[in-house]
């Protein structure tokens, strides 16, 4: 009788852990999906999510987050487009009467040279009405992100950028 109360004890003690450790496996997969979701990659979290969901369906924080991420992967990836190119630091940017134009061009050459091709924006400059034409910048630059460049473009000619997943695209404000 002992050893079968023994028994009974031994193995519920494993089911215990069993169950503790797919709650703890849960929690990482939910904490990979987080990580996932801030780096902008949405089918990494979604996959994360699930695997949370899968270990612990009753997980409320993964069905929630694994939710949020179906409605916003668009604006997820778009975020991460804007922190990239915002990372970069650009060591000297100059620019004398240049238009919208040359000037966008001119940002996306020094962040590719600043980082060895690695980081090369689409940018698109959406203009239908040609209000960006006739517009001069002149900038004198050094040691500075290249999304506080693009800033200064933008309060110089009146501009606004819209982050997409594959490109950024200037247009008049």
């Amino acid at each position: 009788m002992k050893t079968f109360i023994a028994l009974g004890i031994f193995a519920f003690g494993i089911n215990l852990t069993a169950a503790q450790s797919a709650g703890q496996q849960a929690e990482a997969y939910y904490k990979e999906g987080i990580a996932a979701e801030k780096a902008g990659d949405p089918e990494a979290a979604a996959e994360a999510f699930s695997a949370a969901l899968k270990l612990n369906p009753g997980h409320a924080n993964a069905r929630y987050r694994a939710g949020q991420v179906r409605i916003n992967a668009a604006s997820l990836t778009a975020g991460a487009t804007e922190r990239t190119i915002g990372s970069v630091v650009i060591p000297v940017y100059q620019l004398e009467e240049a238009t919208v134009q040359e000037a966008i061009e001119a940002l996306s050459l020094a962040m590719d040279k600043t980082t060895e091709g690695r980081i090369a924006p689409n940018f698109i400059i959406e203009d239908p009405k040609d209000k960006l034409a006739d517009i001069r910048i002149s900038l004198q630059l050094k040691n500075i992100p290249s999304k506080a460049i693009l800033d200064y473009i933008h309060s110089q000619a009146s501009t606004k950028a819209r982050y997409d997943e594959h490109a950024v695209v200037i247009m008049p404000r």
